[in-house]
């Protein structure tokens, strides 16, 4: 069960990860889109209900997607990296996950500890019996200050791929790609 799937990354694998990048763009443009409606308006609650839910199901996906990483070995790069070039691209796997692992456990916190009703989906959600307004104020704070390096991180995760397709011409990116779009030698 630990081996690859059709030469690259399991299906499942290549599934979720262009999930996320669907999800994250769901996320990221409701949160700037949130500012042009007024505060407490339709528009905005919706805006804010659709960033929360799919920030959960980032959250729910990422862990899926970690839980996989442990079940499939990742393909092999060809021609292989340097060892330097591992490292790096762990590292920054590493921040892809601790960031959007991190960051909806943040706004869940956030909003459990603020004391006001809040939903996920529609479902209303529990709100901590102690609110603690100033401490759920400060984590949405560092949530908004740390979700601005993953506009950072994601498109260094994308100019890598351009790169290893481009530039390195190796099968990085491919591997990535469900096999339909695969380039074939």
């Amino acid at each position: 069960m630990s081996e690859n799937y059709q030469g690259g990354y399991h299906r499942w694998q290549i599934r979720l990860h262009w999930l996320t990048l669907i999800l994250l763009v769901i996320v990221y443009a409701t949160i700037e889109l949130r500012t042009m409606a007024a505060r407490g308006s339709l528009p905005g609650r919706i805006l804010t209900g659709t960033h929360m839910s799919c920030g959960v199901l980032i959250l729910t996906v990422m862990v899926i997607r970690l839980a996989l990483r442990c079940v499939f070995k990742s393909p092999q790069i060809t021609p292989r990296l340097h060892w330097l070039n591992k490292v790096v691209s762990w590292l920054g796997q590493c921040a892809l996950y601790l960031l959007f692992i991190g960051l909806p456990v943040m706004g869940i916190t956030s909003r459990y500890l603020h004391g006001i009703p809040w939903q996920l989906f529609g479902i209303p959600m529990p709100q901590s019996p102690h609110p603690d307004v100033m401490l759920s104020r400060e984590i949405i704070r560092w949530h908004e200050i740390i979700a601005l390096s993953g506009y950072w991180l994601i498109g260094l995760h994308a100019m890598a791929a351009l790169a290893h397709q481009f530039l390195r011409e190796d099968n990085a990116l491919q591997n990535m790609l469900p096999r339909r779009w695969r380039k074939t030698d």
